[in-house]
């Protein structure tokens, strides 16, 4: 199951003089991540390369920064996703220590950021959610409100007419099961209409 970040996360390592500051937070898209990166560039002029990867709704994305090709965004990318990661955006600053890492060194220290700053931050399930709309008689208004309270599911709306329109908003994996039951329940009053038209 795929995972996101609840909250940005810094982690600091130092190898051969080198400063390798790493940053992991939740993101929603590409353009967010450049405007993350864009920032890091501002805050940090003297750092000699910004590298960064991400993974945000279904796409992706790394840069090495002027590192030698493949030794910093792709293994960061590789370390997101080897633990399912979504809507994430890890990025490394370096600051050039004298010492010359060589691709290897390189490849294991932009790895082994990243990875330290995943050690610590706190990681939730994404639950994907569906949107259902419901039309009922007014005498069953009451009766579909504890419905959704009991099962946990999120009334985004309600429109009274000529009968009342419930806009639903639940874990796509309990919607068909709770349309079900209500539908058993309802005895043909409930009428289900797609809120995509």
């Amino acid at each position: 199951m795929p995972m996101t970040l609840l909250a940005p996360v810094d982690h600091e390592l130092i190898i051969k003089k080198s400063r390798f500051l790493a940053r992991v937070q939740p993101i929603k898209n590409r353009a967010e991540a450049q405007a993350v990166v864009q920032q890091l560039k501002l805050a940090h002029p003297d750092a000699v390369h910004v590298c960064w990867a991400m993974l945000a709704g279904g796409d992706s994305a790394a840069q090495d920064d002027g590192e030698p090709g493949g030794t910093a965004g792709r293994p960061m990318m590789e370390v997101l996703r080897h633990q399912d990661l979504e809507g994430v955006l890890a990025t490394v600053v370096r600051y050039f220590g004298g010492v010359k890492l060589g691709a290897g060194g390189l490849v294991r220290a932009y790895t082994d950021a990243v990875a330290q700053a995943l050690l610590l931050a706190e990681k939730s399930a994404i639950v994907v959610k569906i949107k259902l709309i419901c039309v009922v008689p007014y005498d069953m208004e009451g009766w579909l409100r504890r419905q959704a309270q009991m099962a946990d599911v999120n009334i985004l709306n309600v429109a009274h007419n000529s009968l009342v329109q419930f806009e639903f908003e639940l874990p796509q994996s309990q919607a068909v099961l709770w349309q079900k039951r209500l539908n058993d329940f309802g005895q043909g009053k409930l009428v289900w209409t797609d809120p995509r038209t």
